[in-house]
């Protein structure tokens, strides 16, 4: 399939989705009861941001796939910009205070959660087809695709209203009159 066919570009992006929401569970499987890390607050605190920016991510690709507008982004970026800061003190703190698996897993997990949220509102950090390598092998990092749509979509908003085609031009307005009192 070609990478630049509508099938293929559908195919990728459920894909994306799908292993997004499909990453959430199968990290706190991994984690909390294969490997039996324990699930403290700390940890509990760090997983919490990284799944949200994961399903942030799984939403953008889902809603992209419908071409439906991502706008309200915006507002999730603002959220993130306050959740993300929050959590990575309070989990680094925790690690200053105790550090050991009860605390340096969820710093972990929170610095992965900013890493998400730069992958999908700053800069692409995910290179995994031969395309995208290509890219960035040659020109390096690029913008994400949700910082390219949410800039396309706030130029759209805030465009000036064009005139219909047949509507005639306003004519210039006279210079105004010298003043020389």
């Amino acid at each position: 399939m070609d990478h630049r066919s509508r099938a293929w570009v559908r195919h990728r992006l459920r894909t994306l989705a799908a292993l997004e929401l499909l990453n959430i569970p199968l990290q706190y499987v991994v984690w909390f009861n294969v490997l039996n890390l324990p699930a403290t607050t700390p940890n509990l605190t760090g997983f919490a941001l990284f799944a949200l920016l994961l399903l942030e991510g799984a939403l953008y690709w889902w809603l992209k796939l419908r071409r439906t507008d991502v706008g309200f982004f915006r507002l999730i970026r603002w959220c993130n910009l306050v959740l993300l800061p929050t959590g990575l003190l309070y989990t680094a703190w925790s690690v200053a205070q105790h550090p050991g698996s009860g605390t340096i897993v969820g710093l972990v997990f929170a610095l992965a959660g900013l890493l998400e949220h730069i992958n999908y509102f700053h800069v692409q950090l995910m290179y995994d087809t031969p395309a995208d390598l290509r890219w960035l092998f040659t020109r390096g990092f690029r913008r994400s695709h949700l910082s390219r749509d949410l800039t396309r979509t706030t130029r759209a908003a805030t465009a000036p209203a064009q005139p219909a085609q047949y509507e005639a031009p306003l004519a210039p307005e006279p210079p105004a009159p010298d003043r020389t009192d």
